[in-house]
């Protein structure tokens, strides 16, 4: 069992032996804010290694060197569930993110819808919060967040075989069950903005063959509430919390 309290994603391979370049932010925070020196302990993950850990051969706060010592854990994907989700207030879009990424999602697909405002996604800032949000919850991979394109753009080309889980406010206190024989199959979960979608966006939702419609519980619930509960729905029922 490893001593090791700190987690690093690192865009770099990683086995026996291998030395880890830090780049600047993270080699001031760890032995800036961090304190840590040679000789101490860190594990490290690229999305393809797994988990490792790495002790410290050069301890600078503007470039520091790892080495990898032994692997932890093998790499453990999460389900194959993407997030449709139109991007809320600055908070609350941070808040979808990093829990998304806690709960075990693939990829996190933001939508512009008629109520979405565009200038509040950074998906560089966002994908950044994904990254700390997977260190920091012991994922061994970092879903990708993609550019915002609108809704009508992102069902266009719908893949066959995913289908998508419609959290429809509509729905609300409709009761709804996921069938276990989807299980091991592709998803996407779409969440509506603040004030949800309009009629034309419902009608070209509706007419996708690939969507299940279903009902978060007998309220109303907030974008960012409604894309927790919406997940949990969804693991509980069909992902690898069972």
């Amino acid at each position: 069992m490893s001593d090791a309290k700190i987690r690093l994603y690192v865009n770099h391979p990683l086995c026996p032996g291998q030395s880890v370049p830090l780049d600047e932010d993270q080699s001031m925070y760890l032995f800036a804010v961090m304190r840590r020196a040679v000789g101490d302990r860190v594990l490290l993950f690229n999305g393809q290694d797994g988990e490792w850990l790495a002790e410290v051969a050069q301890a600078s706060k503007r470039r520091g060197v790892l080495v990898c010592q032994t692997q932890t854990r093998p790499l453990q994907p999460p389900p194959d569930v993407w997030l449709l989700f139109a991007p809320v207030k600055k908070a609350e879009t941070t808040y979808i993110v990093e829990k998304a990424v806690e709960l075990g999602v693939a990829r996190l697909c933001p939508v512009q819808t008629a109520f979405t405002n565009s200038d509040r996604f950074n998906r560089d800032r966002m994908q950044a919060n994904a990254r700390e949000a997977a260190e920091q919850c012991g994922a061994t991979l970092v879903p990708v967040v993609d550019e915002l394109v609108s809704l009508e753009q992102r069902l266009a080309d719908w893949p066959a075989d995913r289908r998508i889980l419609w959290c429809n406010e509509a729905k609300a206190g409709v009761a709804t069950r996921l069938g276990a024989e989807a299980r091991g199959q592709p998803w996407a979960i779409l969440i509506g903005p603040e004030g949800g979608f309009s009629d034309r966006e419902r009608a070209r939702i509706s007419a996708v063959p690939q969507v299940v419609e279903a009902s978060l519980g007998p309220r109303i619930l907030r974008a960012e509430t409604a894309a927790v509960a919406a997940l949990t729905l969804w693991q509980a029922a069909l992902g690898d919390w069972l």
